[in-house]
């Protein structure tokens, strides 16, 4: 049977009845830090407080302690880091190589929730993979890139594991389902013909738009075009006056992050090709979340796809997300405004799930993670409102959940799921 976390939920008691008893079980408390590597500058800065501000929350509500199998209780601390830098606005590699390294070092540092970034995945995955207490294990909220896990570029996904055991996990779904998803959402209900791709040179934006270009002819989408776009132009005028020139362009489908230049892209295709009714703006999860985004004018009418199961309509179910969701509005105001928020705590369980299933070392945590059957976090307390399994195989969730939303009066709408088929 599969591991599965319940002591965390029963952490705060067993905490104070063991304060009264004036000891610890299993042979003395220990602490524990938790840790997030996330872009806390620049666009990215709004969610991905709001991410770390919900891992905290839900640390307070267990009582910031967690008993493993033997009994120990483990008192918890939250730690975030920051792998953006002010100059770039954006993750950086250097700054994610550094963090990485700070990860290792940390000797009460016990996982890792993040990264944000593929890219940035890709540098830390390998350090911590090398840790000589680890490997060391790192969850991602949000990571999509299918690399990362499984056959996709050369020598993937072995170059980021040199030890040979897997490290990394995620509980979202990579992009060759969300990929597959868009091309099939335009092709049969936004009934497009003639899309044209483009991504920011990245590796999440390339991987994201070749899936989509992939799938596209299968739906009976004709590829236009697909290029990629420099990130650092100050306009992007000629390249949809070419797409233009192309005739019977019925869609724009955009492989990026929003904080690499994508506003001046959706500003730059509305005022050539028209709005996002005349030509359909299709992109990926990397514009969900920013409200930047979700404010332009331009903007309004832009069709999403997110590898997951979007906040609100986690929140109309019922069920934690919603007591969860009404917690941090008590707290901080207002209810959570991106989805990533909540898949950082789904993480963030699955972490919990894992020291409860092991001997509180970093490589006892991997294992009980990434080897045997894994862990479970049951659907009764997952922030998701469903079982979180990841395959211990692959790190890979074992859900391809999938959404499509759409911009509207300012916001991120939810216009159904999406079984990618």
């Amino acid at each position: 049977m599969n591991k599965t976390l319940k002591g965390a939920a029963l952490a705060a008691t067993a905490g104070l009845l063991l304060a009264a008893c004036g000891g610890s079980s299993g042979g003395g408390g220990k602490s524990l830090t938790i840790s997030s590597d996330l872009p806390l500058q620049g666009t990215n800065k709004d969610q991905n407080t709001e991410a770390n501000n919900a891992m905290q929350l839900y640390l307070d509500q267990i009582g910031n302690k967690v008993t493993a199998k033997d009994g120990t209780v483990y008192s918890l601390n939250f730690k975030a880091y920051d792998d953006s830098t002010a100059a770039k606005g954006s993750w950086d590699d250097a700054q994610c190589a550094k963090n990485a390294q700070d990860h290792v070092a940390n000797a009460a540092e016990i996982a890792v929730m993040g990264t944000f970034n593929s890219g940035c995945a890709k540098i830390i995955v390998p350090i911590l993979n090398q840790d000589p207490n680890g490997p060391m294990l790192m969850v991602s909220n949000a990571n999509t890139n299918p690399g990362l896990t499984k056959a996709w570029d050369p020598g993937e996904p072995q170059k980021y594991y040199p030890t040979g055991k897997r490290n990394y996990g995620r509980v979202i779904a990579t992009d060759d389902f969300q990929g597959a998803g868009g091309a099939q959402f335009a092709a049969q209900d936004l009934k497009v013909k003639k899309c044209y791709v483009l991504d920011d040179n990245s590796t999440y934006g390339m991987g994201v738009a070749k899936a989509f270009a992939d799938a596209a002819p299968g739906q009976g989408i004709t590829v236009a075009g697909m290029e990629a776009y420099d990130p650092k132009q100050p306009n992007y005028s000629a390249l949809f006056n070419k797409i233009k020139g192309i005739g019977g362009v019925d869609c724009i489908y955009v492989g990026a992050t929003y904080d690499m230049n994508g506003g001046q892209i959706v500003k730059d295709k509305v005022g050539v090709l028209g709005d996002n009714q005349q030509v359909k703006l299709i992109v990926p999860d990397g514009f969900v979340g920013y409200s930047e985004f979700d404010n332009l004018p331009e903007a309004q009418g832009a069709y999403m796809t997110f590898s997951g199961l979007a906040a609100d309509s986690l929140i109309k179910r019922g069920g934690k997300p919603a007591s969860f969701n009404d917690a941090f509005q008590k707290k901080y105001g207002h209810s959570l405004q991106n989805s990533y928020s909540i898949y950082a705590v789904a993480a963030l369980q699955v972490i919990l799930a894992g020291i409860e299933a092991s001997d509180g070392t970093r490589a006892g945590l991997t294992s009980a993670v990434l080897g045997g059957s894994g862990v479970t976090v049951p659907a009764d307390i997952s922030m998701l409102g469903k079982e979180i399994h990841l395959d211990p195989a692959t790190g890979d969730t074992t859900a391809h959940d999938m959404t499509i939303l759409t911009v509207s009066n300012n916001k991120e709408v939810t216009l159904k799921p999406w079984t990618v088929q």
